[in-house]
């Protein structure tokens, strides 16, 4: 059921662009969606929709359970001890900027430090930024390695007794470099640290236990797992969560208001102010329906099997660089062509039909260290296959041709 056989519930897929088939090599920005979470948000607006929780008539109660019941799914697919440990946010950026604000600048004062990688997206980096300037706090890298990944002797190195929050990605979107969470967690545990995971890029593709890799927060976004827009999460241990102040106030995260103080909630829904994502909830939940039906272990097999001969077939290009480690890696390929400009390779694979992304993919000062001030990337799921990689190989041969000739 994984690749050629799985496109048939994603419509989007069976389209021409340019008068080409579509080859769509962009999940990693963001995941196309299958007919059944169309269908569960359809359904949801023609036959459930009202606002949650107070109300007492027939739709308040479903709208009701149908957002809960997203909440309870959530908390099973991560493997989290409850669903009070699931806060729902619009993503991971919302998700990574509330315990940046919230935890982080309670906890963190001056001479403290906060660790990162230089690998993070920008929205593990820059919460963790304003989060340092605001409290005293010393922003910290762990050092990368030549490929990129980062090594657990350099974080014993950098994580200290002084360390109050360790934030890292668990996959790298621009190198594809898997971190070891788990090894993190208990070097940040062990200096008393918490350990927040960017999982935005792994969520779609492995199977996640939180209690597993004994994380403190895990944040991810819907629409990378075939999933909606505006809808993700953010798990964080109970006793974490419970200490946390909100962020937004107003709507359902309110107990008591009066003129002159008011009182919260608990968690979760302390820190989700205002009318939430329903439908974006019911969306999420049967994306993860769908994603289990594959399975998630199979998921992630395909992913390595078509990054490996992804990875086999682009050496074969003259004039490709690629970035990130060559083995161990999740399902994307980041790279330049010669001395073309990203964008104008993604424009002409754009004419060939085939969608990958280019730019500095919200990574800048990666980008720095990897001396490129952009870089192409095609990032592979489940929908596909060996075919659209070799549309995609041919393509670059074309781009190449038309450069050779252009400039020549």
């Amino acid at each position: 059921m994984i690749g050629r056989d799985i496109r048939k519930w994603f419509p989007i897929l069976h389209q021409e662009i340019n008068g080409k088939p579509l080859v769509y090599l962009d999940s990693a920005a963001s995941s196309q969606r299958p007919v059944q979470v169309i269908e569960a948000i359809k359904r949801y607006y023609e036959h459930d929709h009202a606002n949650v929780h107070r109300g007492v008539h027939t739709l308040g109660a479903r709208a009701t359970d149908i957002y809960e019941g997203a909440r309870e799914k959530v908390a099973r697919f991560l493997n989290a001890a409850s669903a009070d440990e699931i806060v729902f946010t619009r993503g991971t950026t919302s998700a990574l900027n509330l315990v940046a604000s919230s935890y982080a600048r309670s906890a963190c004062g001056p001479g403290d430090e906060i660790v990162i990688t230089p690998m993070e997206h920008h929205s593990n980096l820059i919460p963790w930024q304003q989060a340092a300037k605001a409290t005293g706090a010393t922003l910290k890298t762990i050092p990368l390695q030549p490929d990129g990944t980062i090594s657990l002797a350099d974080a014993e190195k950098t994580i200290t007794e002084r360390t109050k929050v360790v934030a890292v990605t668990h996959v790298s979107n621009v190198l594809g470099v898997v971190n070891p969470v788990a090894e993190l967690a208990r070097i940040a545990h062990r200096h008393g640290a918490v350990l927040v995971v960017d999982g935005a890029q792994s969520t779609p593709h492995m199977k996640i236990d939180v209690r597993q890799i004994d994380c403190d927060f895990f944040a991810f976004s819907g629409h990378k797992m075939c999933g909606p827009t505006g809808i993700g999460a953010l798990y964080g241990k109970k006793s974490l969560l419970e200490k946390m102040q909100p962020v937004e106030f107003g709507g359902e995260m309110i107990d008591f208001v009066t003129l002159d103080d008011s009182t919260w909630k608990d968690p979760p829904h302390r820190f989700e102010g205002g009318t939430p994502n329903i439908a974006g909830a019911a969306g999420l939940a049967a994306a993860i329906d769908f994603l289990e039906s594959v399975g998630m272990d199979e998921i992630e097999r395909h992913d390595r099997e078509i990054t490996a001969y992804a990875l086999e077939r682009i050496r074969d290009v003259p004039g490709i660089r690629i970035y990130g480690p060559t083995e161990q890696r999740a399902g994307l390929i980041t790279f330049n062509l010669d001395d073309i400009h990203p964008h104008d390779v993604a424009t002409v694979l754009d004419a060939e039909g085939v969608a990958i992304r280019a730019g500095h993919h919200c990574c800048q000062p990666l980008m720095k260290w990897l001396g490129a001030p952009a870089t192409a990337r095609a990032s592979f799921y489940l929908y596909n296959d060996t075919e659209d990689v070799d549309r995609w190989i041919a393509a670059l041969v074309k781009t190449k041709e038309f450069f050779g000739h252009a400039l020549g």
